[in-house]
């Protein structure tokens, strides 16, 4: 395939996927390689995953779309089972991150407005964030490469530097509604938040009337070995963005909240066409059903610790290729010495794939459903490519 009738929006790697089989894929030609970087944190159970294959074919003989203007069971079914496992009360599916986002974004705005405080309408954000590419959620993270050539920011967004809550308590002013943050930033270098952090940004939104809006697109469905990231910290946000890992790669999200932030959310004055889909929805439900059986984000915790230190004794082998592991959970981040687009190159060149992330990083999201074994062939993997970057180096490669 050429891709001459395609946008040349991504840089590509020459490689084309027939099938995959839990942590593998596998080209046209046969060759297998491990995936963890699971479609970006996206493909939650990996590969063709028997619950999900079942769920999505008996629902697709069935029923595909409706539309809102009708009542689908599957939407009350999994919105009651995310209220029930979270803080929330209330759930607004979508079809993406971006627009669970959007959806959060224009409740904290709402909210203000109906509590008689229509002129709070300013977001405070922190840098290294990654929100989504729709206009308001580019202005939200606050990167240049992404806003540049799109015309005026998104008024509305303010940002400090990645865990600066000194700085970001100075910028609460008369217009502010909320603070919007990743519990653990993924594009950013998986940067987790400090739980410390987390509890004073409570505090600060609790003491100026905000909210606190919580981005678990990329962290949220058992990716830190609880089923939301924010779990570890103790700390509820009154609102948050998930996708990714619930529809398991079917294209869905949600934004969730309390009951007192989505009650201004009345009829008519936000919607979605698809979003909420019966097909989604039995996708959603099924996800549900496997990273909430008795055991489940336990075997994550213990996989996750297997594969962060036989990470870190690669780190210690190989200092000139990686100087750090980062992350919890089976959400990994390999800081690299030499760039990280290289060190990816090594790793594709073994045949494991994994993704570029900022401040150097590479990050490792395999499935929550990998084996021991894979995790140990990832290893394997992971050493032999260092080892050749390692030796390129010291021949002045």
């Amino acid at each position: 395939m050429s891709g001459s009738a395609l946008f040349e929006t991504f840089a590509r790697v020459p490689l084309a996927f027939e099938r995959g089989e839990g942590s593998w894929l596998i080209t046209e030609n046969g060759e297998r390689y491990l995936d963890f970087a699971g479609g970006i944190a996206v493909n939650s159970l990996g590969h063709g995953h028997p619950h999900l294959v079942q769920a999505l074919t008996e629902q697709a003989a069935k029923l595909w779309h409706v539309s809102n203007l009708y009542q689908i069971p599957g939407q009350s079914r999994l919105g009651e089972r995310l209220a029930e496992n979270s803080f929330a009360d209330r759930v607004f599916f979508t079809n993406s991150g971006a627009e669970a986002l959007e959806c959060a974004i224009k409740t904290a705005r709402r909210y203000q407005y109906s509590k008689g405080h229509p002129e709070r309408y300013r977001v405070i954000t922190f840098e290294g964030a990654f929100h989504g590419r729709t206009l308001a959620t580019i202005a939200a993270g606050g990167q240049a490469k992404y806003l540049e050539g799109f015309g005026p920011k998104v008024e509305g967004f303010d940002q400090v530097a990645f865990d600066d809550v000194d700085a970001a308590e100075k910028l609460i002013g008369p217009e502010t509604a909320a603070i919007l943050l990743e519990p653990v930033q993924g594009e950013g270098g998986i940067r987790p938040f400090p739980t410390a952090s987390l509890k004073r940004l409570r505090q600060l939104c609790d003491k100026h009337g905000l909210l606190l809006i919580f981005d678990e697109v990329q962290c949220g469905i058992g990716r830190t070995g609880k089923l939301f990231g924010y779990e570890w910290s103790g700390v509820s946000p009154d609102l948050m963005a998930i996708a990714k890992g619930i529809g398991g790669g079917f294209p869905m999200g949600a934004c969730l909240a309390t009951e007192e932030a989505a009650s201004v959310m009345t009829a008519g004055v936000h919607g979605t066409t698809f979003g909420g889909n019966p097909l989604a929805m039995a996708v959603g439900n099924a996800v549900l059903d496997v990273v909430l059986e008795e055991g489940f984000l336990e075997e994550v915790s213990r996989k996750a610790l297997l594969l962060k230190q036989g990470l870190a004794a690669i780190a210690d082998e190989f200092p000139e290729v990686i100087s750090e592991i980062r992350g919890t959970g089976l959400m990994l981040g390999l800081k690299c010495t030499m760039p990280n687009t290289k060190v990816n190159m090594a790793l594709r060149d073994q045949k494991l794939l994994a993704v570029p992330a900022g401040e150097n990083v590479l990050r490792l999201l395999p499935p929550l459903t990998t084996t021991d074994a894979d995790i140990q062939e990832a290893l394997e993997r992971i050493r032999a490519g260092a080892a050749s970057l390692s030796k390129a180096a010291a021949n002045g490669g």
